[in-house]
């Protein structure tokens, strides 16, 4: 897969006749012979006559072009706006306009990357912690996930540094594009480990609360993650141990709580999980391929514990 950096790099990347999957406010970047700005979207199809599909956004509207680039075969370049990865993995969640998980698959075709800081200089701050937390959870379980290997290790301890030192930076002076650049260099290392990895508990709690109530996956990581950073760490301490390092925390769970406050993530109970509900979730995430990738076996009675700690 071809990367480069600076948006006048993207012309090279795009075919003939590309079909744009992004929102409106993204439309001028790209000539497109087609446009879809359902974002996201369960019923997108490719109009006859492309040849190619460019999305621009973040992991929303990557994955609703990744679901488009694998029912129709098509090249997809993608041009993040947020710092979730999305564009490193030919796995996706097909979601309906109000972010309910409708289904999910895999085999996009990645054809190419394009990288521009300056369109994440008006990211919100939600968006951009929760994005850059999302990004982090890929650096942390990248280290321990069945079938770790030393080439995305690599890759996840260059991340966490660099998410680590940028962030806080990038909240404090959002506009700041040294800053968004650090971060954003961060996040494509993150998205190189996880391209070369794969996902573990953290993520799988993350995501069967967000497909079940259609909350921001980025805000679920940054929930969810410590949990399951403690819960593993009995069983791989020195993994746990070399991400706190990245970090420069000597406890990363407890640094992870501290970065989601920035974005305003505390509970469960802000986004209107119910307590009453939280065991139906734990047998959801036990199911998913995260929990069966995870280090430690993890029980619903277990899962659901997590889940309740951080209610």
């Amino acid at each position: 897969m071809i990367v480069r950096w600076g948006l006048d790099e993207l012309p090279e990347l795009l075919s003939e006749r590309p079909f744009l999957v992004a929102s409106e406010r993204w439309r001028g970047l790209v000539e497109a012979a087609e446009i879809w700005s359902e974002i996201p979207s369960h019923r997108i199809e490719v109009p006859e006559g492309c040849d190619g599909i460019v999305a621009i956004g973040g992991g929303s509207a990557i994955d609703t072009a990744k679901a488009a680039s694998a029912s129709s075969g098509l090249p997809l370049v993608s041009v993040p706006t947020t710092y979730s990865g999305a564009e490193w993995t030919t796995f996706f969640g097909v979601r309906d306009p109000d972010r309910r998980l409708k289904g999910g698959g895999a085999g996009a075709h990645l054809a190419g990357i394009v990288y521009e800081p300056e369109l994440t200089l008006e990211l919100p701050r939600a968006e951009t912690v929760g994005t850059a937390l999302n990004a982090l959870a890929h650096c942390a379980e990248a280290l321990y996930v069945e079938g770790h290997n030393d080439e995305a290790d690599a890759e996840a301890l260059e991340g966490a540094r660099l998410i680590g030192e940028w962030l806080p930076r990038v909240v404090r002076h959002p506009r700041e594009l040294e800053a968004r650049s650090g971060l954003l260099r961060g996040a494509c290392h993150a998205g190189a480990a996880l391209g070369k990895s794969f996902l573990a508990l953290g993520h799988a709690m993350a995501q069967a609360l967000g497909g079940r109530y259609g909350l921001p996956h980025g805000a679920m990581n940054a929930l969810c993650l410590p949990p399951a950073l403690r819960f593993n760490e009995k069983t791989v301490p020195e993994a746990v141990a070399r991400f706190g390092a990245s970090l420069g925390a000597s406890d990363p769970a407890a640094q992870m709580e501290e970065l989601g406050r920035l974005g305003g993530f505390e509970r469960l109970r802000d986004f209107g999980v119910p307590a009453g509900e939280l065991r139906g979730v734990a047998e959801a995430v036990i199911e998913r391929a995260g929990t069966k990738a995870n280090p430690r076996p993890a029980s619903a009675d277990e899962v659901e514990r997590l889940l309740r700690s951080i209610w």
